[in-house]
């Protein structure tokens, strides 16, 4: 197997995304050439650039030339042209998760924090409090955030600190010392056959925590809670509505909806914690935290300040702006669960009414979850859906958003579809009211709408 003490120059197929942009960050400021290609330009690429990277627009055989590594993300696929040439150089060639995993092996404790839901914030949290507490952790996150200005840091200690995706089953290849599991449930099943499938690689995932190291687990969550007691290291539990070591127990609002509560350890009051971010959901995340730190010795003041200091993720409840006193918010929720937990923590947040306009995410996820989605926009007012994102799919008229329509009206009838942003843009503006809460939600490119929601409320 190659290792990275044997090459100097490293090709990225697809740098643009998140967690690629973090691996060649960490290779960049670790002395590495770094080069890449991907479809499209953005704000991400520009900075690597800026950092030393060599980045080519669109994809050609001639950009792996000199490369000693190629990497790939899984949205490339094997007929690529750049992978189908390093084959013919005979250039080492390996996925995302394997070199994630490579880079993670020279760490001695290794945090890797994995979920169905709540990763990228838990990751955030986890990073903060890390590097508050002087452990010079480098971190590699899904999400970019304010306190490390991106999603990616290269500390000199022996801690790193990353997301663990299910997805294809990626953390298997991961080495955890340290490992965290938010959640178990149905997701990504253009790739997992059913929810069995799904448990048996958070299964497996669990089973590489050695011995000697900890795994941190949501006993609210059935599935977690039962894969915990089939591993051979530390088991940690923390949770709301059921018995756990670490709990939050009086759960109270302010008036941005941000709450104050206290853990308790083992039957003892343990500290009372304030966030800056909304909803029940980020007290379960923030729990997860606060057990991964304590585990690791950090101390109550440095956990307590961190978890204040942190007001989120990007696309993460990540208000845009307020016109007319209309605010507009952006999250990246696009699974059921994530969608009621972001609508439910928005009713402690002021507001009149509460919009949501909603990309679903994949032909697949939306076919094999439409029950589940039917049912999780109860507590929006108004509720407008879009295109479905295809992403890594192809239309082959397996679902229709008007179906997804018809199905959320049985429940609340709150739904209708729009297909054209400028047109949503037009509605907002001329139908929102001062004190309206509009949020724009899923996974694909609805992220573009808020500004221009913006604009037309101002103009």
């Amino acid at each position: 197997m190659i290792s990275l003490d044997d090459v100097k120059n490293v090709h990225f197929v697809g740098i643009g995304g998140i967690s690629m942009s973090g691996l060649a960050q960490i290779l960049l400021q670790s002395g590495y050439s770094v080069t890449g290609s991907d479809i499209n330009d953005s704000n991400i690429i520009s900075k690597l650039r800026r950092n030393g990277a060599t980045v080519f627009i669109p994809h050609d055989t001639k950009n792996v030339e000199n490369a000693e590594l190629v990497v790939y993300t899984a949205a490339v696929k094997q007929d690529n042209c750049e992978i189908i040439r390093a084959k013919e150089l005979r250039i080492p060639i390996i996925d995302r998760a394997e070199f994630l995993g490579m880079i993670m092996k020279n760490y001695k404790y290794g945090v890797a924090i994995a979920g169905c839901h709540g990763k990228t914030t838990t990751t955030s949290m986890v990073s903060i409090i890390f590097k508050n507490a002087e452990l010079d952790p480098t971190l590699l996150i899904g999400g970019e955030i304010s306190a490390i200005d991106g999603n990616v840091r290269v500390g000199k200690s022996e801690y790193f600190v990353t997301e663990a995706c299910e997805y294809t089953e990626s953390f298997l290849k991961f080495y955890p010392f340290i490992a965290a599991i938010l959640n178990v449930e149905k997701d990504h099943l253009d790739y997992f056959r059913d929810l069995d499938h799904i448990i048996s690689a958070f299964d497996k995932f669990a089973k590489l925590v050695p011995k000697d190291g900890s795994l941190i687990v949501c006993s609210d969550n059935e599935h977690a809670l039962n894969i915990s007691k089939r591993v051979n290291c530390k088991v940690i539990t923390y949770g709301i509505k059921s018995k756990a070591d670490f709990s939050a127990k009086n759960i109270k609002y302010n008036n941005l909806g941000h709450p104050t509560f206290e853990v308790i350890l083992r039957d003892k009051k343990f500290g009372t914690f304030s966030l800056s971010i909304p909803g029940e959901h980020n007290v379960l995340n923030a729990l997860a935290s606060i057990a991964i730190a304590h585990n690791a010795g950090i101390s109550i003041d440095n956990i307590k300040k961190s978890l204040k200091e942190f007001k989120g993720t990007d696309r993460r409840f990540d208000i845009k702006g307020t016109r007319n006193n209309i605010t507009v918010v952006d999250d990246y929720a696009h699974h059921p669960t994530e969608i009621k937990a972001t609508l439910n923590a928005a009713k402690q947040f002021p507001h009149q009414k509460i919009w949501c306009i909603f990309q679903p995410h994949t032909y697949t996820r939306t076919r094999t979850l439409f029950d589940e989605f039917s049912e999780a926009f109860y507590d929006a007012d108004s509720v407008i859906i879009t295109d479905i994102y295809a992403a890594r799919e192809k239309d082959t008229g397996l679902v229709y958003p008007s179906e997804l329509v018809d199905s959320i009206n049985k429940y609340s009838a709150n739904a209708v579809y729009k297909n054209d942003f400028k047109n949503i843009a037009n509605i907002i503006a001329t139908e929102a009211k001062p004190g309206d809460l509009v949020f724009t939600m899923g996974a694909g490119d609805v992220f573009k709408l808020g500004p221009m929601i913006l604009d037309k409320i101002k103009e």
